[in-house]
């Protein structure tokens, strides 16, 4: 059977099918409310979400975590899914194959969790305080410092501090980066590189 269709009626016909087809893809046919009552529930609903930054190259990709858990006293939160933020400039969602396994490297039992100090003579590491460490640290950055710090060099003034060097993140702010600059530079280390081109 063969229908002899004028360039007219194809024209209306195929203008009414566009007209009806973009209608429905607009929201304004049946299919939308049929179609989300059809979705499941989504499982990360009900959990906290936090957003981060990847810990492992110098990209600085941004990160969601999911994590269970209110927060109240008696409870513990536990992060049970990583993904890569859409919202971020620079990944914009997308994880590498390391990013992707973070949610491993967030319950890994080798993962260093506190500060731990081996003192000199003995091959054993003990958990000390944050302000045990940053005590120590700040400590021997002192008494480095005093030690070598050289003001000048014959009649010129150099202020510099070779001995002891800085390793900055690259997975920080631009006002992040811009006061580790200020202070490393302000303590007259020469010594001061970026994780970017370790």
């Amino acid at each position: 059977m063969t229908v002899q269709v004028s360039r007219r009626g194809l024209l209306k016909g195929v203008g009414a099918g566009l007209a009806g087809g973009s209608l429905g893809a607009l929201g304004f046919g049946g299919l939308q409310p049929a179609m989300a009552a059809a979705v499941r529930p989504f499982k990360l609903a009900q959990m906290r979400e936090t957003r981060n930054t990847c810990p492992y190259c110098s990209v600085a990709c941004g990160v969601i975590l999911y994590s269970l858990g209110d927060r109240s006293k008696n409870a513990r939160s536990s992060v049970m899914h990583v993904e890569g933020d859409p919202d971020h400039p620079i990944n914009r969602g997308t994880l590498c194959p390391k990013g992707s396994a973070l949610l491993d490297f967030i319950h890994a039992d080798t993962r260093t969790k506190y500060p731990l100090h081996r003192a000199p003579g003995t091959s054993e590491f003990k958990r000390v305080s944050w302000d045990f460490a940053l005590d120590r640290i700040s400590t021997l950055l002192k008494e480095d410092r005093d030690r070598n710090f050289l003001a000048k060099n014959g009649d010129l003034t150099v202020n510099r501090w070779t001995t002891t060097g800085f390793l900055g993140a690259s997975a920080t702010t631009n006002e992040t980066a811009w006061l580790t600059y200020k202070v490393v530079r302000s303590m007259g280390a020469l010594v001061f590189d970026n994780q970017a081109r370790v």
